[in-house]
């Protein structure tokens, strides 16, 4: 499962979805403005609340919009 944590306005976080869009790759969207819970997470699994976070299985992550990074993390 891939989410990806967000925040409203954000131009990388959109870049990030987009580009998940784009490569037919479905995804759960978490925006840690709105949920206490989902602002936990991501800070468990980054260390930070810089967004976005994107994650494959919960552990390996990408930070911001790393095309190349995105790309091994998802297998292509």
């Amino acid at each position: 499962m891939v989410k990806v944590y967000s925040i409203t306005q954000c131009p990388w976080c959109d870049k990030v979805k987009k580009y998940l869009k784009s490569r037919g790759v479905a995804y759960e969207e978490h925006n840690i403005e709105l949920s206490d819970a989902d602002r936990d997470e991501c800070y468990k699994i980054s260390g930070d609340l810089i967004v976005p976070v994107t994650t494959v299985n919960g552990k390996d992550f990408v930070v911001s919009f790393d095309k190349a990074k995105l790309d091994a993390l998802l297998g292509f």
